[in-house]
């Protein structure tokens, strides 16, 4: 396994700078974070463009590999989470289109993984917004077979906030969806980029979870969490994290990252462990977030083989 990060959590750092520190630092791949380079998403950790997509010419292509070579890294995904299946037309059509984007980009980098989110229109109930993923994904996911990119879906159910509510922004959260997810949509062009957080606050078993989809896991999402339990007893489960959940950076949290990292080695995943970082307690400066992120290396690196 490669011990990763996600690059969101740098935006005002160039790609270039970002694998400098990235590697002086230990780490082995980047999953990198593609959103357009407009910046019109202004959601949290997201709207970060260390790859334009719209501007992947041959030059800039060779740019980036030489970026990867001269650090030694590589580049285990990249990064595009936004909201495929949104209610407006226009920002779904946009969404869908530049995942499109990123999945050629994808290609030409010869990078066979992209991150993104199922998605999901929260107002619908599971049954009508499951149809819509059936309607919607086959044609995205043919788009990518074709060009030999395999698509991960991280497993957030993307509810933080009241505006998310009452469903989340996206389907894909939990195993019974899974399960039917990949029984309508057998390909293997579809996996799970896996984050154990989102599961905790969920009850759950991430170790379950490993056993049984251990051959759809296309990649891993390092983050923990912590529940706040004076916040689940003021709130109550019905409010779905919301006061409750706290992002937290790997062995700050309630995931037992031994326990899991001998999961996935048990089911023989071999790919790239890359941290997620959205820990409120490092953020706000930029040697803080380096700080996070080395307390994060110093927590899964010994368990990395």
């Amino acid at each position: 396994m490669k011990l990763g990060l996600l690059t969101a959590a740098f935006p005002d750092l160039t790609l270039e700078d970002v694998a400098a520190w990235a590697s002086e630092t230990g780490f082995e791949a980047l999953e990198v974070a593609c959103w357009p380079a407009a910046g019109a998403e202004r959601r949290r950790y997201s709207g970060v463009s260390h790859i334009d997509v719209d501007a992947l010419d041959a030059d800039a292509i060779k740019r980036v590999r030489e970026i990867f070579d001269r650090r030694g890294l590589a580049i285990s995904a990249l990064a595009y989470y936004p909201n495929p299946l949104d209610p407006d037309p226009g920002l779904r059509s946009h969404a869908q289109a530049h995942l499109k984007k990123v999945i050629e980009a994808a290609a030409r980098l010869e990078v066979n993984l992209v991150f993104t989110f199922i998605g999901r229109n929260q107002s619908l109930p599971v049954e009508a917004a499951f149809a819509e993923v059936l309607d919607q994904w086959p044609p995205i996911v043919r788009f990518a077979a074709e060009r030999g990119v395999r698509i991960a879906i991280e497993n957030c159910p993307m509810i933080f906030s009241p505006d998310e509510w009452p469903g989340g922004r996206n389907l894909a959260y939990s195993p019974a969806l899974w399960r039917r997810l990949f029984e309508a949509i057998p390909e293997e062009t579809l996996g799970l980029n896996l984050d154990p957080s989102h599961l905790v606050w969920q009850f759950i078993d991430y170790q379950r979870v490993v056993r049984e989809f251990g051959h759809r896991i296309y990649h891993v999402h390092a983050k923990d969490m912590e529940i706040d339990r004076d916040g689940l007893y003021a709130n109550g489960v019905m409010s779905l994290g919301m006061g409750w959940q706290v992002p937290r950076l790997p062995g700050l949290g309630e995931v037992q990252w031994n326990r899991f990292i001998a999961g996935l080695i048990a089911a023989g995943y071999d790919g790239a462990v890359s941290v997620e970082h959205e820990d409120r307690s490092f953020e706000g400066d930029l040697d803080l977030v380096k700080r996070g992120f080395v307390l994060a290396r110093n927590t899964l690196r010994p368990l990395l083989v």
